[in-house]
């Protein structure tokens, strides 16, 4: 069988892959070591579409074991998706807080209320009826067709495309728009298209525990002996991607107002990170700022003493996709408050029923519970 051309990103130069003879039975090597290093997952043992593409939207740029328990969560919580697209925005993001990219929680309850509205509440299970779904993609789109009801479409995520580009050098970075038709159109090629759900969940569960990222269990693999990452020992250079821009710094100073136990919040609106989250008072400052300084603009801006100031936190760092966030959060204790605009308050005893940043859910949970 021949493969597509693929153009190296080096050389510009064109290159046949052909597949060597052992790579015939592909699909059938793949399955067959599968079956023995395979982890017991629960979105494996349904053809349930829904229950499927909520185990894909949490597992995305998330480890298996801390999307585990959200996906019980979100399963006793919401058993189907129709009383998951009528609940209110605020608990699907607390059930959320803690996995970051908050807009896949926000995305995955619009799908809930699109599949509500166009589908009568049954959850799509084909590509086609999928990938008209505005929250829904091409990755995830055949990720439920296939494992649901047995599509013969390819599921491309991060480990099949680790374990295409070792297996032929691929220099194509994998997160441009050339890459991803590229390892597409090799993933299709190479699927078992009378066994199309177990081969993708092979072929993912492959990179995922013995083509990792880091340190591969080569000598493990079914494909060593004819992947030419592993005869160049250089498997850490694959895949390869596009160079990133630098991470953008930002200090964030918030305030924690207490009066007769009551708190100071606000909930994020704009398109920026967080939005739909609640926050307490919020203060960003152009660069690193010396505590007194920092203190100051405090006590200027929300009209308190110095005297009120009751603890102030060290420093968090917390690293965003494209973010490199510098957080101090600063505890007031004022006898006399002024009205802040924008803000509400809300019993401390209520905070545990909003969805915060997880830097400042743990504050919460720490300071006051």
């Amino acid at each position: 069988m021949r493969l597509p051309f693929f153009q190296s990103g080096c050389k510009c130069t064109l290159v046949i892959l052909i597949f060597v003879p052992m790579q015939k039975n592909f699909s059938q090597l793949l399955i067959k070591k599968y079956q023995e290093i395979k982890r017991n997952l629960p979105w494996r043992e349904t053809s349930d579409p829904y229950k499927i593409w909520l185990s894909e939207v949490i597992l995305q740029q998330t480890r298996v074991a801390q999307g585990l328990p959200y996906y019980y969560d979100f399963i006793n919580r919401f058993e189907t998706v129709t009383q998951l697209a009528e609940a209110p925005e605020d608990e699907v993001l607390r059930l959320w807080q803690g996995l970051g990219y908050y807009s896949r929680a926000r995305n995955m309850h619009a799908t809930a209320k699109e599949v509500v509205q166009k589908c009568e509440g049954v959850f799509p299970s084909t590509y086609e009826k999928l990938i008209s779904l505005k929250g829904i993609g091409d990755y995830t789109a055949s990720a439920i067709a296939s494992f649901s009801m047995g599509e013969p479409v390819a599921v491309v995520d991060g480990n099949v495309i680790r374990v295409l580009s070792r297996l032929y050098e691929i220099n194509q970075p994998a997160d441009s728009s050339a890459g991803k038709k590229m390892f597409k159109s090799l993933a299709e090629e190479l699927l078992d298209t009378r066994n199309s759900g177990l081969h993708n969940q092979a072929m993912m569960e492959l990179g995922a525990l013995i083509c990792k990222p880091k340190n591969p269990v080569c000598e493990e693999c079914p494909f060593s002996h004819s992947c030419m990452a592993f005869s160049n020992n250089s498997q850490t250079l694959f895949p390869v991607k596009k160079v990133k821009k630098p991470l953008k710094d930002r200090f964030l100073v918030f305030t924690v107002i207490e009066h007769n136990q009551k708190i100071w919040v606000q909930k994020r609106d704009n398109t920026e990170i967080w939005k739909g989250l609640y926050q307490f008072p919020l203060i960003e400052f152009s660069e690193h700022t010396e505590e007194a300084e920092l203190l100051k603009k405090i006590t200027d801006t929300y009209g308190i003493r110095s005297a009120d100031i009751h603890a102030v936190e060290p420093e968090i760092k917390h690293i965003l996709s494209h973010q490199r966030l510098f957080v101090r959060i600063v505890h007031v204790k004022a006898d006399v408050l002024q009205q802040l605009k924008g803000f509400t308050t809300v019993e401390i005893s209520e905070l545990s029923n909003l969805a915060f940043p997880i830097i400042l859910a743990k504050y919460i949970q720490r300071k006051f519970y």
